[in-house]
């Protein structure tokens, strides 16, 4: 059965019978929160390096990512799968702060996905598209990283670059309690981090610790809460300079914690997973510049366990 074309109560009715309110709401956590898997999962290399101030890149591109879910415990769901097909639209602006560098990221996204499970012998499915929740991001690199204009940083040499950040995920996408798949999370999400990166010749190594802390969805399953613990996620990266624009990184992360709390019962599902990656990177001329990235999870204890494939243009002006 389609449940984008039915209502979700009609579709609990049916469930009741193979388990009880508590465990079916494990069930559509997995499947509600699709749009969490990006945020536990990114790999991001070459944060926390110098840049020149005063510029501003805007990035457009396509991520497809696909694979399975390791359910909660008791939870009586098989083969769950699910699909997702990402368009992204981001805006970064570099400048000045207390003489060091630093930039702000805005991030927008659409996405398309469906998923399927067999739950006691029978597959249940779903579909949806809709707006991600935006993010906002500043990062501000204070040490080692001097705020330079764009003639100056030509001649600038890298050594070891320490920076914070503060990341705002604000719940005004696409989220309508009638369907199983949502592209919003419909909770406010903070993320502090803190990286540095050094530069040793032809290579960098970036290391990144951040932590989420997750607001409440007061509209869980129509009327319900879903709370969650905060998640912590640790990321080391291993970069390559072929030449000028021209890189190539190793990417890994481990996230723990993010134990989730429905109706004021605890599920036992804390996280415990990593990912690898890799990212290709390579100007086409002064101002345009592609990347190509794959990851794949090779840890995952509860939750998703996605291949993702993403390809981006970036334009400087």
């Amino acid at each position: 059965m389609r449940l984008s074309k039915i209502k979700l109560t009609s579709f609990i009715s049916q469930v009741l019978q193979y388990c009880d309110t508590y465990r079916y709401s494990a069930v559509l956590l997995i499947i509600l929160s699709v749009s969490n898997f990006a945020y536990a999962q990114d790999l991001e290399p070459r944060s926390y390096t110098n840049i020149p101030i005063n510029i501003n890149f805007l990035a457009t591109g396509y991520l497809h990512s696909e694979g399975g879910v390791s359910p909660s415990p008791g939870v009586l769901l098989k083969d769950a799968q699910l699909n997702i097909n990402t368009a992204a639209l981001a805006y970064v602006r570099s400048f000045e702060l207390a003489g060091r560098s630093a930039k702000v990221d805005l991030a927008l996204a659409r996405s398309c996905f469906e998923g399927s499970a067999i739950l006691n012998g029978e597959r249940i499915e779903a579909d949806n598209c809709g707006y991600n929740d935006p993010t906002l991001k500043l990062t501000w690199n204070f040490l080692g990283a001097p705020a330079l204009e764009i003639e100056e940083f030509a001649s600038w040499q890298q050594g070891v670059v320490v920076g914070t950040s503060l990341e705002v995920t604000a719940p005004i996408g696409s989220y309508n309690v009638d369907k199983l798949l949502n592209a919003s999370a419909n909770r406010w999400i903070l993320r502090p981090g803190v990286g540095m990166s050094q530069k040793l010749g032809d290579w960098y190594y970036n290391v990144i610790a951040s932590v989420r802390f997750y607001g409440d969805n007061n509209e869980y399953l129509g009327k319900g809460t879903l709370a969650q613990d905060p998640q912590y996620t640790l990321q080391a990266h291993l970069i390559y300079t072929i030449g000028p624009g021209h890189w190539i990184s190793l990417n890994s992360n481990y996230f723990f914690g993010g134990e989730t709390i429905k109706n004021g019962v605890n599920s036992d599902d804390n996280q415990d997973n990593s990912r690898f990656g890799i990212t290709y990177s390579m100007a086409i001329n002064p101002v345009n510049s592609i990347k190509l990235n794959y990851s794949t999870g090779v840890l995952t204890r509860f939750g998703n366990d996605f291949d993702s494939f993403g390809a981006f243009w970036m334009y400087r002006f």
